[in-house]
């Protein structure tokens, strides 16, 4: 086993992670499944198994089995640095609280104007540190919520997660709260002594930052609740169907329900847009009949108003036009065909071009093409040869009835 070393520079950890950069960037993007194999891993750092072994030997990286994964301090400062962590720390939050509350004791037992300004600096920079972590928090627990709710597909499972993402909410608001109650009462004697410019413009910005955050919490738990209330409704909504499903199964959903009837009593059909057909106007009417003129003029003027005059209505129609008209179209029943053929003993291609029995004067292009759809038809009533038969420049197989 390797003895664990660590950095003894900054230039030297940049250098090293800057070196294995392609290899640390696999592994973070594939962070969230065990999928990254020794032997990719090795294919993709600079020095092959030398630069694994150096890693492994100073934390960055650690072997599990076969797969190779980023080491958790690594990990946690991608994530954080990236602002892509899933995990809201409010851990941290409290105890930098801790942390503002012993800093302020410190320059107040101090009597080392020196050290004294050395504890008001780390006033400052906690200060700051838990309006930033707060911030990143609410952030990060914004983007949990909506792919806790839009992602995952149980609804037990994603309406405990929802549960536990309010319970960090409300850890964060009284965190807040916290915060302003030491900087307004806890502490108020020091931030009233030691109060100069610098601390001022901190304790300033920090609690504008506090308030944007509580605000933006105050919306969250908005819509957690809502993203609640939609998960009851589709977690019913399922059931219902599943219910339902069952006994359309078992063939008792008319017996045992009213869905029929619930399903008559709606006209969802009254509710839909009524269509509108538009007509284009032919551009030779327009171009060459006194009409198609006046048409245009109308459109001209039509472009100063505010829309068109409704009122140029068509011509009605004349009772020769409401006449009901009939029209009857000559077609050859493929079918007809078919049943000749069959009693006839002749080839299908013979047949079809000299069938004298059509109900419509076909063209030679025309038995062509019904040659071809009772031969695809009916195929397998009709048996192939091998011989064929030669029409223009195109050969047709010779085709037969079949025989018992």
């Amino acid at each position: 086993m390797d003895t664990l070393s660590h950095f003894h520079s900054l230039d030297e950890l940049i250098r090293a992670l800057d070196r294995e950069r392609k290899l640390l960037s696999g592994l973070f993007q594939d962070r969230k499944r065990l999928s990254f194999r020794y032997d990719v891993a090795r294919d993709m750092a600079a020095k092959k198994d030398e630069s694994l072994k150096f890693l492994r030997r100073f934390g960055v990286i650690r072997e599990n089995g076969d797969f190779v994964e980023l080491e958790d301090v690594y990990m946690k400062f991608f994530e954080e640095v990236l602002e892509v962590n899933e995990e809201i720390n409010v851990a941290s939050v409290k105890e930098s609280i801790g942390n503002l509350n012993a800093a302020i004791d410190y320059y107040q037992s101090e009597n080392s104007p020196t050290r004294k300004y050395g504890y008001l600096k780390d006033v400052k920079r906690i200060l700051r540190n838990i309006a930033l972590t707060t911030l990143r928090n609410v952030i990060d627990l914004k983007r949990n919520i909506d792919n806790t709710y839009k992602n995952e597909p149980t609804f037990a499972v994603k309406k405990k997660k929802l549960v536990n993402l309010d319970e960090k909410r409300k850890d964060i608001a009284v965190l807040i709260n916290e915060c302003e109650r030491v900087i307004d009462e806890k502490q108020a004697t020091f931030f009233m002594m030691a109060m100069d410019v610098g601390l001022k413009e901190t304790v300033t910005d920090v609690k504008l930052q506090l308030r944007e955050v509580y605000h933006n919490l105050l919306e969250l738990d908005r819509q957690i609740i809502n993203y609640l209330n939609l998960i009851e409704y589709q977690n019913r909504l399922f059931e219902k169907v599943q219910k339902l499903k069952y006994l359309r199964d078992q063939m008792l959903l008319e017996t045992n329900t009213d869905l029929k009837a619930k399903m008559d009593a709606r006209n969802p059909v009254w509710m839909e847009p009524r269509p509108r057909y538009t007509l284009k106007v032919s551009l030779s009417m327009l171009r060459t009949t006194d009409l198609g003129l006046k048409i245009l003029q109308d459109v001209a003027k039509g472009k100063h108003n505010s829309r068109l005059r409704k009122g140029n209505l068509a011509e009605p129609l004349t009772k020769e036009e409401l006449t009901e008209q009939q029209q009857v179209l000559q077609m050859v029943d493929v079918r007809e065909v078919k049943t000749a053929f069959m009693a006839s003993g002749d080839n299908l291609f013979h047949f079809v071009m000299n069938y004298s029995g059509y109900r419509k004067n076909m063209t030679e292009e025309e038995k062509l093409v019904l040659f071809c759809q009772i031969a695809a038809q009916y195929l397998d009533e009709l048996f192939i040869s091998e011989e064929h038969s030669r029409h223009g420049n195109i050969e047709f197989p010779l085709i037969y009835p079949k025989t018992a």
